[in-house]
């Protein structure tokens, strides 16, 4: 509670008028700190209607500090004159007959209460010169309440055995209950909304009768992570500007013999209706390990073990990893994200199949300005390219890539010849920064992320 004497001189000053106080009022005349008054008025609001308090706002002009060192120094252009020695000095250095220091002459009005007097172009040309601000007040109009007493009787707060015992509660009078307030927020850890926004990922992959794929291996051989996808020994991709390799183990040696026979076969002599890429294929660049740069990996290896069944049948994958690029750093990359992956297999597929099954995916989180681009890709043909708009940025960002697999992919898994494969891929970093309206992703993962943000952030509902 407020210090009492405060509290019991404001109500003899409301006891003395008829109409009612102003709080700053009475903090001037009283000489103490217009928070004490506030202070004062909200102890005695707790204790019921013993005063009525409405809360008011004014405006008024404050002289900043510069503003004060002027009106007690006087302006710059004064100072400069009055320094002028007494010998002078030449009047081609300085012409100046008489001064009038009118800004400090303003800048006194204002500080002693008058600032009616001046214009609002005056106030308004101090203020850009940052030696006026104006300063909003917010104060109480007090008036006497319905149960209004100069004398304050505390309420208590709890009914103890002892005032039960004795009848003593009788007499005694309770603060109401205030069924209102909140209570304390227990202390909890907090998920981080990309956990939140992937959660809501896999339950999407899951109400479309997708199978999420085991993506428990962060490192991976070149071979799965390359070669598998058909994608050539010398591709840019594949250089240590875009992969980070493993220095120990820095090599991986158990794969499938015949797989890989019919691997190395198809990118040095083609097969399966291709005729490869025609380059002498090295089993030293497949055994290199790696920091896996996508999830596709993954997709390669189901597929394969899908291949080896008796009896092909259809299925539709998903997973929802991290991966590692040796990217430069901007508001929208980073060397480590998350990729989302979806994969379908069946007879017959097209790429109109996956368009749609993209505009149901990325309907069902809330995206409907897609724009579809025609892309490359080593291992997919048809392949495009996923847009979105970000309301953020103001711009289109690629949110996905997408296509069909290609025959010297599959076929050599043994898979049937009837069978296509559609893919997508996404990063999950990118439609969280959608979604919470984050425009850099530095500012979502990383040493720079405000772990405020991470308390506050809603739960992710995504809308279907």
């Amino acid at each position: 509670m407020a210090d009492t004497g405060l509290v019991e001189t404001l109500l003899r000053r409301v006891e003395k008028v008829d109409g009612g106080l102003d709080s700053q009022d009475v903090a001037t005349s009283l000489g103490v700190d217009h928070q004490a008054i506030v202070g004062a008025v909200k102890s005695l609001l707790a204790l019921g209607d013993v005063i009525s308090a409405e809360q008011r706002s004014s405006k008024h002009w404050e002289l900043t500090g510069e503003g004060c060192e002027i009106a007690e120094q006087g302006s710059h252009e004064a100072r400069v004159v009055s320094s002028i020695p007494e010998e002078g000095m030449p009047q081609s250095q300085l012409m100046v007959e008489h001064l009038e220091d009118l800004v400090r002459d303003k800048l006194l009005l204002v500080q002693k209460g008058q600032a009616s007097q001046l214009e609002e172009k005056e106030k308004n040309e101090l203020k850009k010169r940052k030696l006026l601000s104006e300063v909003t007040v917010k104060s109480y109009w007090i008036t006497k309440g319905s149960c209004f007493s100069t004398t304050i009787t505390k309420q208590e707060t709890e009914l103890t055995p002892e005032m039960i015992a004795s009848g003593s509660w009788k007499e005694k009078k309770f603060k109401p209950y205030n069924f209102e307030a909140l209570g304390v927020a227990p202390d909890c850890g907090h998920l981080h909304p990309l956990m939140k926004v992937r959660t809501q990922f896999r339950q999407i992959f899951l109400e479309m009768g997708f199978t999420e794929m085991p993506t428990n291996n962060f490192i991976e051989s070149s071979f799965w992570n390359f070669d598998s996808l058909f994608q050539p020994q010398q591709h840019p991709a594949r250089d240590q500007h875009d992969t980070f390799f493993l220095s120990d183990p820095a090599q991986a040696h158990e794969f499938p013999q015949d797989y890989l026979e019919r691997v190395r076969k198809v990118h040095s002599e083609g097969g399966f209706g291709s005729q490869g890429y025609k380059y002498d294929w090295k089993i030293e660049e497949a055994q290199k390990n790696i920091l896996r740069t996508h999830t596709t990996a993954v997709s390669a290896r189901m597929l394969y073990k899908l291949a080896q069944q008796e009896k092909f049948t259809p299925v539709k994958y998903f997973s929802i990893d991290r991966v590692f690029r040796n990217e430069t750093l901007d508001a929208t990359h980073l060397a480590e994200f998350h990729q989302i992956e979806g994969v379908v297999a069946d007879y017959g597929l097209t790429l109109g199949d996956l368009m749609g099954i993209l505009h149901q995916f990325f309907n069902k989180l809330g995206i409907t300005k897609l724009r579809f681009k025609p892309a490359y890709n080593p291992y997919t043909e048809p392949s495009m390219e996923v847009f979105s708009y970000h309301e953020g940025l103001k711009k289109w960002v690629e949110v996905g890539n997408s296509g069909m697999f290609r025959p010297e992919m599959l076929l050599p898994m043994g898979l049937p010849e009837g069978v296509t494969v559609i893919a997508w891929g996404l990063s999950l970093e990118r439609p969280t920064m959608i979604k919470y309206g984050i425009n850099n992703i530095r500012e979502l993962v990383g040493h720079k992320v405000n772990l405020q943000m991470v308390y506050d952030s809603p739960v992710c509902r995504l809308d279907s």
